[in-house]
């Protein structure tokens, strides 16, 4: 999948059943979350830079690399 040097938007992706099934596996309890769709017009440069507050930079960049291949 053409990540678009980071500036593909979340809702995007979440559209996308492949990478949507990558944030699923990945991420299942968080997709619940009512802020996940909220979150929809960010970019994903926009929810890395969100995320790494909370995640290790090595499942950030695992799921990257995950999405890459979608």
């Amino acid at each position: 999948m053409d990540l678009r040097n980071k500036k593909i938007t979340v809702g995007e992706l979440l559209d996308d059943p492949r990478s949507r099934a990558v944030f699923q596996r990945r991420f299942g309890m968080l997709m619940r979350n009512p802020l996940v769709e909220a979150g929809r017009s960010l970019t994903l440069e926009q929810l890395i830079a969100l995320a790494s507050a909370k995640l290790p930079r090595k499942v950030i960049e695992e799921t990257l690399e995950e999405l890459k291949r979608c």
